[in-house]
């Protein structure tokens, strides 16, 4: 992985770790996850995960040094970020990770004081909810250019 400036280790909980030190990230683990675990990018391209966790402000979770869940992060780290690629691995679900993830990525000092803060889901609405997210208020807005098969080949 290209070398980035943020390394910082966020927090321990028992056995399990949150940092942001980029370094760390196994881009196989995220990889695997993304392309055959996901709903959301299925068959995305190794290349394309490295390139977009060069250029995010990633969370990584680690249990025991082996990497289990990641939150990836595009913002300014101004006025806006998008939240993106949240998971936990199936074997580590159940335990709170989820929760500590999320509160420990609004909490970072490059987002906490963001005017918006944006992410998508499908399945997790309740998990959010917790932490200051609601539908969009006025949809129509937003827009989006959508290329759902980019990744098929």
């Amino acid at each position: 992985m290209a070398e980035r400036k943020s390394m910082q280790t966020c927090g321990r909980l028992e056995d399990y770790e949150i940092s942001t030190d980029a370094s760390r990230l196994d881009l196989d683990v995220i990889h695997n996850f993304l392309t055959k675990e996901s709903y959301w990018s299925p068959g995305i391209p190794r290349h394309v995960v490295e390139k977009s966790l060069v250029h995010s402000l990633c969370f990584g979770v680690y249990h025991q040094n082996c990497q289990v869940g990641l939150a990836r992060i595009v913002t300014d780290k101004a006025t806006f970020a998008l939240l993106a690629d949240i998971f936990i691995l199936e074997p580590h679900r159940g335990k709170g990770l989820s929760k500590w993830l999320m509160q420990t990525v609004i909490a970072h000092e490059d987002l906490k004081n963001l005017r918006r803060l944006l992410l998508l889901t499908s399945d997790a609405h309740e998990l959010y909810r917790q932490f200051g997210f609601t539908e969009i208020g006025n949809a129509w807005r937003f827009m989006e250019a959508l290329k759902p098969d980019n990744y098929k080949t």
